[in-house]
C-alpha cells in the first residue's frame, strides 16, 4: 500500500510538471524569445514540496489543503496568461492550422509508409517522431491556447483524484469533492473561452486582463478541501456564540456559498454584466450565462436564509427546554445559571449521570 501511495504521489506530480513545461514550451515558441524558459523554473517549488511530502508525511495529502494543486496553479497559470495575451495577435483566418495539420498528416503517413518499407531501422522511427512533433507546431496557436485550458482544468480533476488522501478525508468526501470540481471547471471553462473569443474583448488590453485576473481568482479554490470538510470544534464556553455554533454545524455549506458568491459566480455575474452594461457587447451565449449566474447568486441567497432562519429556530427551541448547544451540535441537557459560567466547560464536556443511566434502566 505504501509503494501504490508513492507511485500515485510521484506520477501525480510528473504530470503537473510535464503539463507545465508543454505550456512553456509553447510560450516560447509563440514569442519566440528563449528567456521565456526561465519559467520552467517555478517547477522547482513543485519538485521541493514533493520531497518535503514524502519525507514528512509519506506522500499523503495534507488536511483542508493541497500544496501540490496550489504550485501547478502556479506553474502554468503564468504560460496561460501570457498566451492569452498573445492570442490576440494570432490569427487563423480559413483555419489555416486545421490545412497545415492535414498537410502534416500527409507527411506523417509518407514517412510510416515508408519506415514501413525497411522495418528494423531506428532511422524511420526516429524520422516519424521528428515529422510528429513537426505536426503539434503547425497547429494553429489558438487552438493550442483552447487545449492548454481544456488539459489543465482535466488535470486538476484527475491529479486530485490520483493524489494520495490523508487521514482527515474519507474516500466518500473525495468522490463528492471531485463530483463538484468537474463542475466548476466546465464553468470556468465555459466563462474563459465565451467572454475572451468575444472580438471587441480581444481590442482591449485592460479588459482581458480583467478577465484573466477573475478567471485565475475563481482557481485557487481546486486546492482547497473545505467543501466537504466540517470544522471540528471543541465544546468550550466559547463555542456557544451563535456564530461559532452556526460556523460548526453548517461549515461546508458556508464555504459552498461563500465560494459561489464571491469566488465563481459573484465575480462572473460582475464581468458579463460589465461587459453588456459598459461595454455594450452583447450576444446570445452572453446573455444567458449572465441570466444563469444571478439564479445561481439567488439560489445561493435563498438558502444562507435558509440555514440560517433553521439554526435559529433550533437554538431558541433549545435555549427554552435549557439546554446547551455545542459541536457538533448535539444536545446537552444544563441546568447552569450565568453564575455558574466557569463551571460550563466542565458540565458540556461530561453529560449527567441521568442520560448515561438511561441506557442502563431500558435493560
Amino acid at each position: 500500500m505504501e509503494l501504490m501511495v508513492l507511485l500515485n504521489a510521484l506520477v501525480t506530480r510528473l504530470l503537473f510538471v510535464l503539463h507545465s513545461l508543454i505550456g512553456v514550451w509553447r510560450v516560447t515558441a509563440v514569442k519566440k524569445e528563449p528567456k521565456y524558459w526561465l519559467l520552467a523554473l517555478l517547477n522547482l517549488l513543485l519538485c521541493l514540496e514533493t520531497g518535503l511530502t514524502l519525507k514528512f508525511k509519506q506522500g499523503r495529502g495534507y488536511k483542508w489543503f493541497s500544496p501540490a494543486i496550489f504550485l501547478y496553479l502556479i506553474c502554468i497559470v503564468p504560460s496561460l496568461w501570457l498566451l492569452e495575451i498573445h492570442h490576440g495577435t494570432q490569427y487563423c483566418g480559413n483555419e489555416p492550422g486545421a490545412v497545415q495539420v492535414n498537410v502534416s498528416n500527409q507527411d506523417f503517413n509518407q514517412s510510416r509508409e515508408s519506415s514501413h518499407a525497411s522495418e528494423g531501422t531506428d532511422h524511420h522511427i526516429i524520422q516519424t517522431a521528428k515529422v510528429f512533433v513537426n505536426q503539434l507546431s503547425t497547429i494553429c496557436e489558438t487552438v493550442w491556447t483552447l487545449a492548454l485550458h481544456q488539459t489543465f482544468l482535466l488535470l486538476l480533476v484527475v491529479g486530485r483524484w490520483l493524489l494520495p488522501i490523508g487521514v482527515e478525508i474519507t474516500r466518500d468526501q473525495l468522490s463528492q469533492l471531485l463530483l463538484m470540481f468537474v463542475g466548476t471547471a466546465a464553468d470556468i471553462l465555459e466563462f474563459a473561452s465565451e467572454t475572451l473569443d468575444i472580438e471587441d474583448v480581444r481590442k482591449n488590453y485592460a479588459l482581458i486582463n480583467a478577465i484573466l485576473a477573475v478567471w485565475t481568482w475563481s482557481m485557487l479554490q481546486f486546492p482547497l478541501d473545505l467543501a466537504v470538510q466540517h470544522i471540528g470544534c471543541k465544546p468550550s464556553t466559547s463555542a456557544r456564540r451563535i456564530p461559532s455554533l452556526l460556523l460548526c454545524r453548517y461549515s461546508a455549506e458556508l464555504w459552498n456559498i461563500g465560494v459561489s458568491l464571491f469566488i465563481q459566480d459573484g465575480p462572473f455575474f460582475i464581468v458579463r454584466s460589465i461587459l453588456m452594461g459598459h461595454f455594450r457587447i452583447f450576444n446570445q451565449m452572453l446573455v444567458f450565462f449572465t441570466a444563469k449566474n444571478i439564479l445561481v447568486v439567488t439560489l445561493q441567497l435563498y438558502r444562507l436564509a435558509v440555514i440560517t432562519l433553521d439554526f435559529r429556530a433550533t437554538v431558541l427551541q433549545k435555549s427554552r427546554k435549557g439546554e446547551v448547544c455545542c459541536c457538533p451540535c448535539e444536545p446537552y441537557e444544563a441546568h447552569a445559571t450565568s453564575h455558574q459560567e466557569n463551571e460550563m466547560k466542565e458540565f458540556v464536556a461530561f453529560p449527567p449521570k441521568e442520560e448515561s443511566q438511561a441506557p442502563s434502566e431500558d435493560h
